[in-house]
């Protein structure tokens, strides 16, 4: 095999959606199994669509996942220019050779009359309503047009298009590296527009002519490119590059939850989790939130979104970026959509999460308490990461799971109050803060050991008393080792904590009594 060369080309008109980071990643990790280069092409030939601060965009959240081009804009390369806005005399160029060969033609209908042409199509009962090798005889272009008309509309300046030449009769067949052989029937498709008014060209032409002058050796691109294919290989073979056509591979779609149609960003809203890499802000300023300001790690999403389609062919899941480079193959990508499970991504940044130094998770729960304008020695802060590692998906979550270890209870769960603060529950804990007061020491064991002893005088197990003891200490119901927080929380401020909760909650007791 030549050198592997594959692209990602995204236009920059919004935001770079899950699905499009996925055919990013796919590109990436082909071209690092096989020993090859990732090319990141901007096709910005769209204008009209254009969102300032698009391209950027993509290229700082395929940086934030470690996906990094060896040739784009930013980059640089032996190709380029790698922004197709930059290449426009280019794809002239070639346009203008199909013209010239006979492949190609100028087109100078209006609106009006293309919208007319449609209409008597419709009126006809015609099932595809489009300029094709039947209607182009009866529409103002260059085959219809004498030599001399053709060159006094453009000596003139009249808008015009050049569109290809489809034959009236032909199979066009390919080769698909995922989905097999596809053959289409030229009479199904349109002469499409290959260079527009304004002279850009449109993605027909301009993806082709890129291709074939940066060597792309594979194109690995959304299914949803599927029927331009043929066209595309129709491209191929009418500039005579037949022989260095790439190899193409059409992935599946992205599904939504359940299966039932494509995933999109409508559907990630109403089911409440993110869709795009990092944050977004649309031009009507509202914010989406990202899968980075969300809390996933860039390796939990690398890996999510690797196996979203793909199956390494074992029972492994997680894989390193450079681990996912050396397994990759396209041979086990599957032909069906793949559902979206937002549950599997956060087991994934769970997992990643875990693994995680103690050092790292450290500062997570340190900036967020600066932020939040709290303080707290490091000592404390590596006993509350230590406590919470395993009970957290998000970095975040260290912080706002063990607030109360850091803030004390400002209100306490109602529920929990209703079920489990009595007048006995008050009075028990009564005795224990004065156990606790006595003790010379104090650490999880000695508080597990005072509460035992009472708990045996009372004749109690601990279910009854835990509840009630865990909401005076945190405010709620639930949580980690109850007896290893009080450790970290301090003998003083356990007992204040006590203090507080049997104030605050005697009319409770008092109503209950």
């Amino acid at each position: 095999m030549s050198n592997v060369r594959v692209r990602f080309a995204p236009s920059p008109t919004g935001a770079l959606h899950i699905g499009g980071l996925r055919t990013a990643l796919y590109n990436y990790l082909f071209a690092k199994s096989k020993g090859g280069q990732f090319i990141l092409r901007i096709e910005d030939t769209d204008q009209a669509r254009l969102v300032e601060g698009a391209e950027e965009y993509i290229s700082q959240a395929l940086e934030w996942l470690g996906i990094v081009p060896d040739e784009s804009p930013k980059h640089g390369g032996p190709y380029g220019p790698y922004r197709q806005s930059d290449r426009v005399d280019i794809y002239q160029k070639y346009a203008k050779q199909l013209v010239s060969e006979d492949l190609a033609y100028y087109a100078f209908d209006t609106a009006e009359e293309l919208q007319a042409m449609r209409d008597r199509l419709k009126a006809e009962k015609v099932a595809n309503q489009q300029y094709n090798s039947v209607t182009r005889a009866s529409m103002s272009n260059s085959l219809t047009l004498s030599k001399q008309e053709v060159t006094d509309l453009l000596e003139k300046g009249v808008p015009h298009v050049i569109r290809l030449k489809v034959p009236a009769k032909e199979d066009i067949r390919f080769e698909d590296l995922i989905r097999g052989w596809v053959k289409i029937h030229s009479s199904t498709m349109d002469d499409k527009v290959i260079l527009k008014s304004g002279g850009f060209p449109t993605y027909h032409l301009a993806n082709v002519v890129d291709d074939h002058l940066m060597k792309i050796t594979h194109v690995i691109r959304g299914e949803e490119w599927l029927p331009s294919a043929p066209l595309h290989v129709l491209l191929y073979r009418f500039l005579n590059w037949e022989d260095s056509m790439p190899e193409f591979a059409h992935l599946p779609l992205i599904l939504k939850p359940d299966g039932n149609g494509k995933l999109s960003k409508r559907e990630a809203d109403k089911q409440g989790f993110p869709i795009f890499p990092i944050n977004w802000t649309n031009s009507n300023g509202t914010k989406n939130i990202g899968f980075k300001e969300h809390g996933y790690l860039p390796e939990s999403i690398t890996n999510f979104l690797a196996l979203l389609g793909w199956n390494p062919g074992n029972d492994r899941e997680l894989y390193s970026l450079d681990d996912l480079g050396s397994a990759f193959s396209l041979e086990r990508i599957v032909k069906s959509g793949a559902k979206f499970d937002i549950n599997k991504a956060q087991w994934f940044n769970q997992q990643y999460l875990r693994d995680k130094s103690p050092e790292e998770l450290n500062n997570y729960l340190a900036a967020d308490l600066e932020s939040s304008g709290l303080k707290a020695g490091n000592d404390k802060i590596q006993k509350v990461t230590e406590l919470l590692k395993d009970r957290i998906v998000f970095p975040q979550d260290l912080f706002s799971n063990g607030r109360y270890l850091f803030v004390s209870p400002e209100q306490y769960d109602p529920q929990v109050v209703q079920k489990k603060w009595d007048h006995e529950t008050a009075a028990f804990l009564q005795e224990y803060r004065e156990s606790i007061n006595s003790s010379e020491n104090w650490n999880a064991e000695i508080a597990h050991q005072l509460l035992s002893d009472q708990l045996e005088q009372a004749k109690w197990g601990f279910g009854k008393i835990m509840p009630g003891l865990r909401l005076a200490l945190t405010g709620i119901g639930k949580g980690p080792d109850l007896m290893k927080i009080m450790e970290i929380l301090g003998k003083d401020e356990t007992i204040r904590r006590l203090n507080q909760a049997i104030t605050r909650l005697a009319n409770t007791t008092i109503k209950k009594a």
